[in-house]
Parts: C-alpha cells; sequence; structure tokens
C-alpha cells in the first residue's frame, strides 16, 4: 500500500514537470508563481517587472495608444494580484498575461468602435440629443466642479507641475527651468496627475463623454 502511495506520487510529480514543460514554464517561475499565489509581494515584483514592458508594446500594437495600453496593462497586473489565490501553480504567467492583454484590447477595440458609432449618430442625427435626454447628465458647471476636484487632489508638486503645463501651456522644458527639478521629474509627475485624474472621474465617463460631444459639435 505504501508503495503504491509513493508511486502515485512520483508519477504526479512527474506528470507536473510534463505538463509544465509542455506550457514553457520553467522552474524557477513554477516556484515564484507559488510564492505570489501564497501573497509573497516582491514575487509579484518579478512577474510586473519581468513582463510590464514588453505586454505595453503588445496592447499597443493593437490601440495606437500608449497612455491606453499603460492603462490596460495595469489593469491586468492589478486582477492578477487580486485573483492569484484563484491561479493554478502549473499555469503559464506568461500565456496568462498575454491572453489577457489580448482579450482586454479587444475589448477596447469594440468600445472605441461603439463610441465612434455614437459620435456618427449624433453628428448626423442632431436630435437625438433632447432635452429629456440631456436632463440625465450632469450641468456643464457641476461637471467643472469634478475635474476641479480632481485637480485638487493631486499631490502638491504633481498639481503645480498640472496646472503650469494645462493652464499656463508651459513646455515640460519651462516647467522644469521653473521649478528647478529635471525634465524627467515633470514627464512623470504630467504622468501620475494624468491617471489620478482619470480614475477620479472614472464614475463620470458618460457623462463626460457625451459633454464632450456636444461642446464640439453643436
Amino acid at each position: 500500500m505504501q508503495n503504491r502511495i509513493i508511486f502515485h506520487s512520483f508519477d504526479r510529480f512527474i506528470f507536473n514537470i510534463s505538463y509544465r514543460m509542455k506550457q514553457g514554464v520553467s522552474n524557477e517561475e513554477f516556484f515564484i508563481l507559488q510564492r505570489m499565489i501564497e501573497g509573497d509581494e516582491n514575487a509579484f515584483k518579478y512577474f510586473f517587472d519581468a513582463y510590464y514592458d514588453n505586454l505595453c508594446n503588445f496592447v499597443n500594437s493593437y490601440l495606437r495608444d500608449e497612455t491606453l495600453s499603460e492603462d490596460v496593462v495595469q489593469s491586468i497586473f492589478i486582477y492578477l494580484w487580486e485573483k492569484k489565490d484563484s491561479l493554478s501553480s502549473n499555469c503559464s504567467i506568461k500565456s496568462y498575461l498575454y491572453t489577457a492583454s489580448k482579450n482586454k484590447s479587444l475589448n477596447q477595440l469594440r468600445n472605441i468602435k461603439n463610441k465612434n458609432k455614437i459620435i456618427g449618430e449624433l453628428l448626423t442625427q442632431p436630435e437625438l440629443i433632447s432635452d429629456e435626454r440631456a436632463d440625465r447628465f450632469l450641468e456643464f458647471e457641476e461637471l467643472k466642479t469634478i475635474i476641479s476636484n480632481a485637480i485638487d487632489g493631486l499631490p502638491t508638486q504633481c498639481k503645480t507641475i498640472y496646472q503650469l503645463s494645462r493652464d499656463e501651456g508651459l513646455t515640460n522644458k519651462e516647467i522644469a527651468e521653473k521649478l528647478g527639478i529635471t525634465v524627467k521629474t515633470v514627464e512623470n509627475q504630467m504622468t501620475i496627475a494624468i491617471r489620478k485624474i482619470k480614475f477620479f472621474l472614472q464614475p463620470y465617463h458618460d457623462q463626460i463623454f457625451i459633454f464632450f460631444i456636444v461642446a464640439n459639435f453643436f
């Protein structure tokens, strides 16, 4: 009986190794994935550092928008960490990330296509924006207040750099000289500012979209 248990365990061990080899999973990646599933943040950082840049390039090949591509990849890594407990230790993290990136990219393209369709309908049929329908969306002044709150919520340096860029129209180089910091710091802070503002405004996405169309085309 004991021998059968030993042979069964050995067979299972060989099967797992064979399966991982077919999936292209190295022993190193297997053990790091095990650690991540158990909640090791350093293991998660290993995968983030290993795949982030390549995934951004991969997603950008679909979306042709670097900022949006970075947002997509970041959301995938957030989901990966949140759902780590449901992962199989034998799965290929590379295949998982690339499959998720492809699916998310295609969903984004469908959303963009739908938005373009809405714009086309509104341009050719402005009567679609009836008073009754418009009442369902935020008033313009309320929208400005929401955006202002998003900017006010930025860290001090981040907010200053954003306002110098957007309100005063300064270039990154001019901002760097004015504040005595590097151009790279300005670029990084602008990226952070835009991401934080976009995150803050997510609940109002549909309202902002409609107001943008109305303000620019009607």
